[in-house]
């Protein structure tokens, strides 16, 4: 067996074993009710010509085609009943895929981030957001698409077989052997049209990729005046994508001619043997019955299903593979799911293991965690000018560090490097001794709160206890009080209620997140312009209790009272870096003097305000 059977036949498996059953039970008792006009249209016919209208009796042929009309509206109420079973076999489709193309993009740029290949990283995440955003709903579309046109193809052909049987056997032997050879002829073109179709959906992703990793750079591509470098880059994946098109359309034409042969060639033969079938003692109504069933029911049934699996049906097994190829990460664990069940367990292990052991195990942890940067330069781009150039720093264990300086000049970008969120193109960040991309669960190690804070659709505790699954409820309400965060959690009902994110304002959603790092078992916290969207107060707070946490805390100021809260100041601007205390940088930095002119103490409004804030 090739490669390409076993992936498709793989992808035909997958999807058979997203089915549930009693769904599909339903779908095929409300697919009989729907295709009873099929089944009686032809017959219908010939008793209305045959019994009424040529015997002189219209009032019999009237009430044998009123007959069709009152099947017409049973198919109705069954085609409704299917699209309502829809819903229940397509979405749960739906949801896995999205948690394996995650799982996979996660777990591919983790890999490259530690191998070294950020570029690779780079086009890797572009193929995954053509699979998240683009092919998953491929295949939810075209996945209920098959199952409706190959559900219908089944029970119509069924039901115009038997009619015409019902009619006569001349008139079924002449009919279906000219029908199936159409639909040989149609599934013989399928592996040439499934291969072109990979193709397609590859050069898609190539050139998502592609356009992805320019449109990233195009900020510095217009300030070079690299537009035309730029274009090239992607002037080939376009004409790729364009190629593979075109060889999708000759399927098409393809497509065509089988229907030529499968639906019209049995009407013409039919019409050819009618003085035949007639001298045989045929009536005429059976033979207008038989060119009936063709016209109603066989030509749209093969119309239908050389549609559904030309097109929907190849786009869902092409586009099923690549996904399940690309988005599934090694080991045991069958799904994303499955990995992040796995991992909250060996949490959950350590965690239990953490409080046996008690303060002194507590203590040993923080260990091993100072930061140090040697010679470290990044740019957002191989031809872009570095935003960090040559900067070392040292970060001790418990330090309380702010970084501050004017917006653009690369304070969000050291945070994201002393993460290991982003690499260095020179240069190593080492995070006790150990490059930080290195370590096995950086996780357990530093927790970054970003200005955009995240939160999702779940619980209350689900949001905040992911990154400490087993956290006992006494140190949950303990992190919502060190952050002064109580009301917000009445507000939501409590741990056990229902978190919507479009209901929640910019700084609860920030609340949120820092309870979540505050539960954390990381020793190190980078706040990242994470109180943006709240008051001088809450910030205050929030930051105060971070201090108070313990382990080393880095903050990205977005006031300049985080700088007077915290023991040392990193002043960014440009080539000139500037870190030390607050009295030393007063001295020696004329851009904290500047920042720290447009401010001044109020006591009456906290620490330091905004003197706009204060004379309105």
């Amino acid at each position: 067996m090739t490669p390409g059977q076993t992936m498709r036949r793989g992808a035909i498996r997958y999807g058979i074993g997203a089915l549930r059953w009693r769904t599909v039970a339903r779908l095929a008792a409300w697919s009989v009710p729907e295709t009873l006009p099929a089944a009686l249209s032809g017959f219908a016919v010939a008793r209305a010509v045959d019994a009424g209208f040529l015997a002189g009796r219209p009032g019999v042929g009237l009430a044998w085609l009123g007959a069709v009309l009152a099947a017409s509206v049973v198919g109705a109420i069954g085609t409704r009943q299917v699209y309502r079973c829809l819903g229940d076999l397509v979405e749960p489709v739906r949801d896995d895929l999205v948690r394996r193309v995650v799982a996979g993009a996660l777990h591919r740029a983790t890999g490259a981030r530690a191998a070294g290949t950020r570029a690779a990283g780079a086009a890797g995440d572009g193929g995954a957001v053509a699979r998240l955003t683009r092919q998953v709903e491929v295949v939810r579309d075209a996945y209920a698409g098959l199952i409706v046109v190959v559900r219908g193809f089944l029970f119509t052909v069924a039901a115009v077989v038997a009619g015409l049987l019902s009619l006569s056997s001349l008139v079924a032997a002449i009919v279906v052997p000219a029908f199936l050879v159409g639909v040989v002829l149609f599934v013989s073109t399928l592996g040439m049209a499934a291969a072109r179709q990979r193709a397609a959906v590859r050069a898609e992703e190539r050139l998502a990729g592609a356009a992805g990793a320019v449109l990233a750079g195009v900020r510095d591509v217009v300030a070079r005046g690299a537009e035309r470098h730029a274009a090239a880059l992607v002037a080939g994946p376009i004409d790729e994508q364009a190629a593979a098109e075109r060889a999708l359309a000759r399927v098409a034409a393809l497509r065509a001619a089988c229907f030529a042969v499968g639906g019209w060639a049995p009407l013409i033969l039919l019409l050819l043997a009618a003085p035949w079938l007639v001298r045989r003692g045929l009536s005429t109504g059976a033979v207008l019955g038989g060119m009936t069933y063709v016209l109603t029911g066989l030509q749209p049934a093969l119309q239908a299903i050389i549609t559904g699996l030309g097109g929907a049906g190849l786009r869902f097994v092409v586009t099923l593979d690549r996904i399940l190829d690309t988005g599934a990460a090694p080991g045991p664990a069958a799904s994303g799911l499955t990995s992040a069940v796995s991992e909250a367990s060996e949490a959950r292990r350590e965690d239990v293991a953490e409080r046996a052991r008690g303060p002194a195990r507590a203590e040993r942890a923080q260990t091993g965690t100072a930061l140090a940067l040697r010679g470290v330069r990044f740019g957002y781009g191989p031809h872009a000018e570095p935003v960090l150039r040559d900067l070392d720093l040292d970060v001790p264990e418990g330090d309380h560090l702010a970084v501050v300086g004017p917006s653009g000049i690369g304070k969000s970008t050291l945070a994201a490097l002393l993460c290991g969120v982003l690499r260095p193109d020179a240069g190593t960040v080492l995070l006790g001794g150990v490059p930080v991309a290195r370590h096995a669960r950086p996780e357990r190690m530093r927790v970054l709160i970003p200005q955009e804070a995240y939160v999702f659709t779940g619980t209350v505790r689900d949001n905040i206890t992911y990154l400490r699954p087993a956290a006992a409820p006494r140190r949950v309400a303990a992190a919502f009080a060190a952050l002064g965060a109580e009301a917000l959690l009445d507000r939501l009902g409590g741990l056990d209620g229902e978190v919507n994110p479009a209901q929640l304002s910019a700084g609860e959603r920030q609340v949120l997140a820092l309870v979540r790092a505050y539960l954390s078992p990381a020793p190190l916290a980078v706040l990242d312009e994470a109180t943006c969207h709240l008051d001088p107060a809450a910030e205050a707070a929030a930051e105060t209790a971070f201090a108070a946490r313990g382990g080393t805390l880095i903050v990205v100021a977005h006031r300049l009272s985080s700088a007077l809260r915290a023991r040392r100041v990193l002043v960014l601007d440009g080539e000139r870096i500037a870190l030390g205390d607050q009295g030393t940088l007063m001295a020696t930095s004329p851009l904290f003097r500047d920042l720290l002119g447009h401010w001044h103490a109020d006591p009456a409004a906290g620490p330091i305000v905004d003197a706009a804030r204060r004379n309105p």
